[in-house]
């Protein structure tokens, strides 16, 4: 009998649920973006994004198991995301994800965002050899990941200030362009000259795995505006905006994928994969396949809706869970950050 487990993911500002068969077959994934809510403020605001998910999650679960053709009790396990994230966006999650498991006395899993998002990769490919190299970045994360065996993680290193998609919004709003600002960045930096603008590469020594996007994002404060930003903001033509924007992507998939190498050269890893949304970027894509020291590894680079917050990731973590037996009680609570070790995905 196939094991289906609903997956159920409002950390930040997706509203998402999904059905997984067996750990692996993507039933449904349901996913409502809030990005046109928050964009006036460039920004999630925590106490808007809560709301709107409170409007919307019982509609998105209906309609998960809607697509997957299910009903409720037909559920072998319930996985929510319950850290780490907006407090009270995990809760809207957690509330409705307590109240299907007490109703049709379904086992609760309660998931680690950021293990979700490695566990795409297993989601992905299956196959995929351990130990391997994980690299999240996202707008709330950026950082390394051993994975010794599907559920077993270890961080290596990560941001000391901004992520990086925090640092493109902030860059792209520095730019005048849209928000969200990646993948405004990436498209304004289509045919645009990486070399024209020197932009630093933040890379905390030659040992570290740590990361640094604060320095990149002054860096063009300081070119647009002068020393101390004092001046003000300059008029752009629309080659300056592709030039800049080329620069300022280069740089920092030049640091993500400079640390990866790092990484590559310590540990005898055998694959690599990525997650968050940062991951969708064609040129981190591109230059991961082309570097000579990571091409040669089993490479798994998720489709885009596997690396953007989703219910599937969620729900195949938590089919492994409960392959494990690792369940949760009704007292699982919202946490805002995460966990660093191999048990970083249940409570």
């Amino acid at each position: 009998m196939s094991e289906l487990i609903l997956g159920i993911e409002t950390s930040c500002d997706e509203t998402a649920a999904a059905v997984v068969e067996d750990g692996v077959r993507v039933r449904s994934n349901v996913v409502h973006s809030q990005v046109a809510l928050h964009e006036r403020w460039r920004g999630v605001v925590p106490e808007v994004a809560s709301r709107s998910h409170t409007q919307r999650i019982l509609p998105i679960i209906e309609q998960a198991l809607a697509d997957a053709g299910l009903r409720a009790e037909q559920l072998a396990g319930i996985a929510v995301t319950h850290r780490p994230g907006m407090v009270g966006c995990l809760l809207v999650g957690m509330s409705a994800a307590k109240a299907l498991s007490w109703l049709y006395d379904i086992p609760l899993l309660g998931c680690d965002h950021v293990q979700a998002h490695i566990h795409a990769a297993f989601l992905a490919d299956p196959s995929m050899p351990t130990p391997a190299l994980a690299l999240i970045a996202s707008g709330g994360h950026t950082a390394l990941w051993l994975v010794h065996a599907p559920g077993r993680t270890e961080r290596l290193g990560t941001t000391r200030d901004d992520a990086a998609g925090e640092a493109l919004d902030k860059g792209a709003a520095l730019l005048g362009l849209a928000y969200p600002g990646g993948p405004a960045i990436e498209q304004a930096a289509s045919g645009g000259d990486a070399r024209r603008f020197d932009l630093p590469r933040s890379l905390l020594g030659p040992d570290s795995l740590d990361f640094s996007f604060s320095g990149v994002k002054t860096a063009l404060l300081y070119l647009l505006r002068g020393p101390g930003a004092l001046a003000a903001p300059p008029v752009l033509s629309a080659e300056d905006v592709r030039d800049y924007a080329a620069c300022y992507q280069q740089a920092v998939v030049d640091v993500l994928v400079t640390k990866l190498a790092r990484a590559v050269q310590r540990l005898p890893v055998r694959a690599l994969c990525i997650g968050g949304g940062v991951a969708r970027n064609l040129l981190l894509r591109q230059q991961i396949a082309a570097h000579p020291q990571l091409q040669g590894l089993h490479l798994v680079l998720p489709p885009g809706e596997l690396c953007a917050d989703n219910g599937a990731m969620v729900a195949a973590l938590g089919s492994l869970l409960l392959r494990q037996g690792q369940h949760s009680g009704l007292d699982l609570d919202a946490t805002a950050t995460a966990q660093t070790g191999s048990k970083a995905a249940v409570r």
